[in-house]
This record gives C-alpha cells, sequence and structure tokens, in this order.
C-alpha cells in the first residue's frame, strides 16, 4: 500500500471573505453544473451574475464567521481516514484551494502509483461528482500522469452510509421534549430539472437514500425537499422554503431537518438552514425547529468512507 493514496473531491468554499468573488466564478463559469446561455457567452454571463451576488453571499459568510469551513473540515476527515486505514488521503477541490490540480502535482513527487478518487458527493450527478472527475482526468493529462485511477462515484445507498445519517437523525429526534410527532424533512441540494429529463441519477439516487432510511423510522412523518437553487432555470421541486410554509399550515410545529447530499457544513447548513430556514419556520409557526449534526468526521461516517476505499482496493 505504500504507493497508494486517496483523494477526496469536494466542492470547497472561500477561505476568506476576499475569496468570495473568484469562488463564485469558477462555480458559475462550470457548464458542467449550470448551463447559462450558449457556452461561448457563459463567462460573461458568469461575472454579471457573479457582480450581482458577491456582496449578499458575502454578507452571508460574514455571518458564519467570515469563511466556509469546508476544507478544514475535509481536511480533518482525510487525516481521519488515513490513520484508520494506513493510506496517505489528500484533498482535490473543484472551485477553490487546495484544488485537485494543485494536490496532484504534489502527490507526483511522492511516488504514488495508484489513486483512489473518492468522491464525497453522497448521491451521483453530473453537476458534482461528474464534474469532480472530468476536472481530475483533465489534471492528470496535463501533468502526463501514468497514475491509476481507483474512483468511487458514489456511496448513496452503502449500508454504512445509512447507519451514519441514521445514528444523526436518531440524535436529532432525542433531543426533542417529545419526539412524537415531530416532523423530519430531508432537504437535498436542488439540481436543474433538466438535468434530470437528460438521464442525471441523482433524484433517484436521494430519493433511494430517503427510502432506506425510512426503513428504520417506522412510523415517522417525512418529507423530501431541495434547497440552493442559484440561477435562471427550471428547478427539482417542492422547494424546501415552500415545504416549509405548506408543513406549517398544515399545523407542524416541531420539524427536524436533515441535510441530504451535504456530508460537512458549509454556508448551506450553518447559514442557509440554521439561519435563513431557522428564521422563517419560527416566523410562520413553527416553533421547535432542529437541524440534524453534520456527518462530517463521525466514526460511523469515516467507518464508510474507509470500507468504500477497502472495497474498491479489493476489486482493482
Amino acid at each position: 500500500m505504500r504507493d497508494t493514496a486517496i483523494i477526496l473531491l469536494q466542492m470547497g468554499g472561500p477561505d476568506s471573505l476576499e475569496a468570495v468573488r473568484p469562488f463564485l466564478l469558477n462555480l458559475f463559469s462550470d457548464r458542467e453544473i449550470i448551463k447559462i446561455g450558449p457556452a461561448w457567452l457563459q463567462p460573461l454571463i458568469a461575472r454579471m451574475i457573479v457582480r450581482r451576488r458577491t456582496p449578499a453571499v458575502m454578507e452571508k459568510y460574514r455571518e458564519i464567521g467570515g469563511r466556509s469551513p469546508i476544507q478544514e473540515l475535509t481536511r480533518a476527515q482525510a487525516d481521519t481516514l488515513a490513520a484508520k486505514l494506513g493510506i496517505p488521503c489528500h484533498v482535490g477541490m473543484r472551485y477553490w484551494h487546495p484544488f485537485t490540480a494543485e494536490t496532484l502535482a504534489q502527490l507526483r513527487k511522492t511516488g504514488t502509483k495508484k489513486l483512489v478518487a473518492l468522491s464525497l458527493y453522497p448521491h451521483y450527478s453530473r453537476a458534482t461528482s461528474g464534474s469532480s472527475f472530468n476536472d481530475l482526468t483533465r489534471c492528470l493529462a496535463d501533468l502526463d500522469s501514468d497514475l491509476e485511477v481507483v474512483r468511487i462515484p458514489h456511496f448513496y445507498d452503502h449500508p454504512l452510509y445509512i447507519d451514519a445519517l441514521t445514528e444523526k437523525i436518531e440524535a436529532g429526534l432525542a433531543s426533542f421534549p417529545n419526539r412524537t410527532g415531530v416532523q423530519l424533512l430531508f432537504s437535498a441540494h436542488s439540481l436543474p430539472q433538466s438535468f434530470i429529463a437528460e438521464g442525471d441519477p441523482y433524484l433517484e439516487h436521494i430519493q433511494a437514500t430517503v427510502r432506506l432510511v425510512m426503513e428504520r423510522f417506522e412510523g415517522v412523518q417525512h418529507r423530501l425537499a431541495f434547497q440552493s437553487r442559484a440561477g435562471p432555470v427550471k428547478w427539482l421541486e417542492p422547494s424546501t422554503d415552500d415545504t416549509l410554509k405548506e408543513l406549517a399550515a398544515n399545523g407542524c410545529k416541531s420539524l427536524l431537518m436533515v441535510p441530504l447530499s451535504f456530508v460537512s457544513d458549509h454556508i448551506e447548513t450553518l447559514h442557509e438552514i440554521d439561519i435563513e430556514y431557522a428564521a422563517e419556520a419560527h416566523k410562520i409557526g413553527i416553533s421547535d425547529f432542529r437541524r440534524t449534526e453534520s456527518l462530517n468526521s463521525s466514526p460511523a461516517f469515516i467507518s464508510c468512507l474507509a470500507e468504500l476505499v477497502r472495497q474498491a482496493l479489493k476489486s482493482h
């Protein structure tokens, strides 16, 4: 195993307020995550969108400490996984440092011959895992690297992933004074509807995860909704904010939000859920609004990642 290494692929996030604008520009310029107009025009449209959105997004990051914690949380996942497996584990981000290209350039000096590329998006989409793997392929070609790459593209239905989610939901339900009547709301990152129409498996993967988790919580009410829309296209429905309003109108008072498709805390959990949705929920009458802890480096989740790597190496 001395010539084997792991790279965790993740979206990344700005590590300072100054990084917000270039991070957003990298994000909105990527046609694999969102297509805006014809390809030749997207860079210009992306700059216009980013110019308009940057002040508001900077303010959101300011409210959660001035940066995204995703880099340090992913680094902690990598370090914990490396200690568990005895294999070096690195981080490659798609839209901010450490970029995958930077990490691969460093790896080239270590004598690594086999690389296990593990996407930290549990549910495959060409916008997330697909974009990250394509970026990895391009970076390896640029380096003229002969690394053998073993890809782990998703783990939405892996029993240990379901165990890790179940553990967090159970802890969340146990925190309520009376868990009877608590509504679960799974909230997944949205995706343009056109992706699903073109055959992207993301929605099917999300629904499978919810089904497998809810087999462990018989009798508990649950809903699935989608958050974090960005851009002038039709997105998956129902939206999380509309679902909150519907649940409140139907008398829901206690709600446990379950972030789905996110394996670590970042702006979508710390601001969109903990600040924005929490304020909206209280305003419309959901008096007890809580969120499950993110998986981050929970032992159950790290065990899942370790088993994924072991299985991948055994089959190659």
